[in-house]
């Protein structure tokens, strides 16, 4: 299918999963407030974020987009762990790493991802859950972990790819989403946004800024 494709994040991860999917890309990272809402829930504020990412980079080329010969897709992703309702963010430092692996260990959680595809006719968002089971970590081994750089750059702490899979028996879903993009799914999502595409460029509906639950 022919079309440019961005993908709205600096995640070398994300960038080596959808390169792994065949897609050809450029990458330009959103810069925005990624503050959560007062009150808001992590699947809408995994969600909000994706869709947002994936606006602000369309809307640098939207005029681009309008001359071309080949739709413009915008894919934008974010991933959070969630336990007993808490969002775990990336740690801030070796401390605030510690103090998330010890709330997984030994326990079960969820990881979000929301994923948002914008095309001149809308967006098109969708929240992929998989469940991840951890083993107790011993504290010697916490410890030694979290004084590397390994847990900063990752969303609880952790990537399912490195050395915490040692901790990780079982997981209930998607494993690239863990990683910080359901391949399966966006590859879907994609395909059918870019189809979708009008010949013509939609003025209304870029002001309207529809949106088409995946």
């Amino acid at each position: 299918m022919a079309m440019r494709l961005i993908l709205a994040s600096a995640s070398p991860r994300r960038r080596e999963l959808l390169a792994q999917a065949g897609y050809e890309f450029s990458v330009e990272a959103a810069d925005l407030d990624e503050s959560r809402c007062e009150g808001e829930a992590a699947e809408a504020y995994v969600r909000r974020l994706a869709e947002e990412k994936a606006q602000a980079v369309f809307a640098r080329h939207g005029e681009e987009d309008g001359a071309a010969a080949v739709p413009l897709v915008v894919l934008g992703a974010d991933t959070s762990v969630v336990c007993d309702g808490e969002i775990l963010g990336k740690p801030v430092d070796a401390k605030d790493a510690m103090r998330t692996l010890r709330v997984l260990s030994g326990r079960r959680h969820e990881v979000l991802t929301g994923v948002a595809v914008v095309t001149r006719a809308g967006v098109v968002s969708d929240v992929e859950t998989t469940e991840v089971t951890f083993s107790r970590i011993a504290e010697a081994e916490l410890a030694a972990y979290c004084a590397t750089d390994e847990p900063l750059d990752k969303a609880g702490g952790y990537g399912i790819q490195g050395y915490a899979a040692r901790w990780i028996p079982r997981i209930d879903g998607c494993y690239f989403n863990v990683m910080g993009l359901p391949i399966a799914r966006v590859v879907r999502m994609i395909e059918e946004a870019a189809g979708a595409n009008p010949t013509h460029r939609d003025e209304a509906a870029m002001n309207g800024a529809p949106k088409f639950r995946a």
